[in-house]
C-alpha cells in the first residue's frame, strides 16, 4: 500500500476538537461572503471554500444550523445539502475541468473530522498527478489557483 505524507495537516489537526472554542462554519455565515469564501447560500444550506484545501477548489457544504450528525439533518436540509453537492460539482467541472472527485464526510474524530459538531461535506476535486513530488519530498502541497480569484469564478 502507498502512503501519502501530508505533515503540512498536523498543526491543524493535533488541535484537540475540545479545544476548538468556535465553530468556523457558524463564523463564517454571519459575515459577508466574499470576505468568508462563502460561494453560495441556500436556505437551509450554504458552500464555503476549504480555507486548508488538499486541492484547488475543495469546497465544504454544510448545513446553515449548528448540527453535528446526518440523523439531526431535516429532510429539507438533508435534500438542499446534497443538491448544493450536485451543483458545486457541475461548476468545479465547468471552472477547473478535474478528472475525478473526492467526496466525504468525516464523522468522529478518529474518521479525521476537524470539526465534530457541525456536519459538512467536503468535495475535493482530483486530478492525475497532483500528488507528486512536492509533498512527498519537501513536505509542501501547490495549490495552483487563488482562492479569491476561484471564489469570483465559482460565485
Amino acid at each position: 500500500m502507498k502512503q501519502l505524507w501530508a505533515p503540512w495537516r498536523s498543526e491543524y489537526i493535533n488541535v484537540k476538537p475540545s479545544h476548538r472554542k468556535r465553530c468556523f462554519l457558524c463564523d463564517a455565515l454571519k459575515s459577508a461572503d466574499k470576505k468568508n469564501l462563502i460561494i453560495k447560500r441556500g436556505r437551509k444550506c450554504f458552500v464555503i471554500m476549504n480555507k486548508f484545501p488538499y486541492n484547488a477548489g475543495h469546497l465544504l457544504i454544510s448545513p446553515n444550523a449548528h448540527k453535528p450528525s446526518l440523523e439531526d439533518l431535516t429532510p429539507n436540509e438533508t435534500q438542499e445539502l446534497f443538491s448544493l453537492l450536485v451543483e458545486m460539482k457541475k461548476r468545479l467541472v465547468k471552472a477547473l475541468k478535474p478528472e475525478g472527485f473526492n467526496i466525504g464526510i468525516n464523522l468522529g474524530s478518529v474518521a479525521g473530522a476537524g470539526l465534530l459538531s457541525h456536519i459538512h461535506i467536503h468535495l475535493v476535486p482530483r486530478w492525475g498527478g497532483d500528488t507528486n513530488f512536492m509533498p512527498v519530498l519537501s513536505g509542501t502541497k501547490v495549490i495552483s489557483q487563488s482562492l479569491q480569484k476561484l471564489w469570483k469564478e465559482l460565485s
